[in-house]
């Protein structure tokens, strides 16, 4: 491996590890209430829109990108 390889990975492990990414699966004002809070912290860098979960479950799901940071 050369230094410009070696540079380059760790250049891309530092950047993934300032973040993290999950699904959260909840009632809707749930989540907005979790959203909320990583917003006013700003930590919140994504969270996508809500998405159903189908069939009888009113439960929704939303993806979020925080940083660890």
């Amino acid at each position: 491996m050369t230094t410009r390889e070696r540079t380059y990975a760790r250049a891309n492990q530092q950047r993934a590890a300032q973040y993290t990414e999950l699904w959260v699966i909840g009632r809707p004002e749930d989540i907005a209430a979790m959203v909320q809070v990583a917003s006013a912290s700003g930590r919140l860098v994504f969270v996508s829109a809500p998405q159903p979960m189908g069939g009888d479950d009113t439960r929704h799901r939303r993806y979020l990108r925080l940083r660890t940071r």
